[in-house]
């Protein structure tokens, strides 16, 4: 749960005190009459962009769960936002009414700042709308109330973004909105996993025929509209399927605004700049390695988790390579031995982390590895699977790269570029000239905590490993 801004209740004035000075407003403070005393008459509340993790400083709304006038128990979900890492739901924290919808989908917002405004009962709605209102005039906004009640919370329940397929539509006379899935002011009533799994197929909901309760679409009714969709594109021409089947292009020229993703990717990037970081190559020949993960593949095991498994041997014999600096004036030996590795993505990159990588199976790291690449892509991790790590692999020998630098992500002491396995001829001892499949890693590390000799002994240290990878599988 994040952690939301609390202040006190918006309160609405009441029509006798208006004339009164400023104080004589306010909550339990006496006017030049004693025994008069402003009571609150309706709470209207505020619903806040969350912070959902270290680094997001503004959210994006993908979606609004709740149509503008709905009504709202605590802890439901109220609205998804997509954060720097993750798509998250955001529920509320009291029973009421959603009164008014501040910022749209699609849209993004500062953390801290006002999403939405609810109201405790339905006719505090109109008041709310007032309030809305009047908080969106720039000449007004030093006027508006400071005094607000956060009433929201978030849980990390990851959900595919979803794109916006409607305008909010405020009536003037009662201030009700249309909701993007709805039609006519009727709002198609889901399960969240059947809103996913429309977005996923491309299935319209609105023309969807829910089985659930109350008409409510589930995913069996998503899946039989896809089917049915599929199969009158099948007895098309083949011209026309092939048509419709075309992905438009880039527009070429175009300028494209960073997402919440490449945003936060960004701002990484620029702040690894000020940490001053060498490279150091290395070449180790993979034969052994080739061999053990044949022999196991067909149990699951990937070869992602074998290297991660070989680095965090090699971190245990070497610690200081598995540090990290903060402050630049002290530096910590981590106590636990967490492998993230980048997973690119639509959009950017996520690091998804393997804890305690040196002490976890072969077999129980690669199920592990398997279930952050999905969530991952699904933006479902939550912030301790892609936060934590301590030492970071990039590899992209898997598209034939044979090597490259990594930028050192902030907050870390070393990454390291795996690049391909690729068959080599080289020099035996014997002096005879021999095929050995051998691939190149590049470290970069932060040089005010690790230094080459360090960095030369965690090479050696991973050579020997890799080389010789009985230890892997113990």
């Amino acid at each position: 749960m994040s952690h939301l801004l609390r202040t006190a209740f918006i309160p609405t004035k009441p029509p006798s005190l208006h004339h009164h000075h400023r104080s004589s407003v306010l909550p339990n403070v006496h006017t030049t009459r004693p025994t008069i005393r402003f009571v609150p008459r309706s709470k209207i509340r505020e619903i806040f962009m969350p912070a959902l993790s270290s680094t997001m400083t503004e959210g994006k709304i993908v979606s609004w769960v709740k149509s503008q006038g709905d009504k709202l128990s605590k802890g439901e979900s109220v609205v998804v936002v997509e954060s720097d890492k993750a798509d998250m739901d955001v529920e509320s924290f009291y029973d009421g009414y959603l009164a008014a919808i501040i910022v749209d989908e699609g849209s993004s917002a500062p953390v801290g700042s006002a999403i939405a405004l609810l109201a405790e009962s339905e006719e505090e709605i109109a008041v709310a709308l007032e309030q809305a209102q009047k908080s969106a005039a720039p000449e007004e906004v030093a006027a508006a109330p400071a005094v607000t009640e956060s009433v929201v919370s978030s849980e990390s329940v990851g959900v595919e973004k979803q794109k916006k397929v409607a305008e909010q539509v405020v009536a003037p006379a009662i201030g009700t909105a249309v909701h993007p899935a709805s039609e006519g002011g009727k709002r198609v009533v889901a399960s969240p996993y059947a809103k996913k799994l429309a977005k996923e197929l491309g299935v319209d909901l609105r023309g969807v025929v829910g089985s659930g309760p109350n008409g409510r679409v589930v995913a069996k009714d998503v899946e039989a509209a896809a089917t049915l969709a599929a199969s009158e594109v099948a007895t098309a021409s083949s011209d026309n399927a092939a048509a419709a089947a075309a992905l438009p292009g880039v527009e070429l020229g175009s300028t494209v605004p960073f997402t919440t993703m490449q945003n936060a990717v960004s701002r990484n990037m620029v702040e690894s700049l000020a940490v001053p970081t060498f490279r150091v190559g290395y070449t180790i020949t993979t034969d052994a390695l080739d061999a053990l993960y044949k022999k196991i593949k067909s149990k699951g095991v990937t070869m992602t988790a074998l290297l991660a498994k070989a680095t965090a041997l090699a971190l245990v014999q070497n610690p200081v390579v598995n540090s990290s600096c903060r402050d630049g004036k002290s530096f910590t030996y981590n106590s636990s031995i967490n492998i993230a590795v980048a997973v690119a993505m639509d959009g950017g990159l996520i690091t998804p982390v393997l804890q305690d990588a040196d002490k976890v199976d072969i077999y129980s790291l690669s199920r592990k590895w398997k279930e952050l690449v999905d969530k991952a892509r699904a933006k479902q991790l939550q912030p301790h699977e892609y936060s934590t790590g301590t030492f970071t692999l990039s590899n992209l020998g898997m598209f034939g790269v044979d090597r490259f630098d990594a930028i050192l992500p902030p907050g870390t002491g070393a990454i390291m570029a795996v690049g391909a396995s690729q068959p080599t001829v080289v020099a035996t001892k014997d002096g005879r000239i021999g095929m050995k499949n051998q691939m190149q890693v590049n470290v970069t590390a932060d040089h005010r905590v690790i230094y080459g000799a360090d960095l030369a002994s965690f090479l050696q240290t991973l050579a020997k490993i890799i080389e010789d990878p009985k230890d892997l599988t113990l």
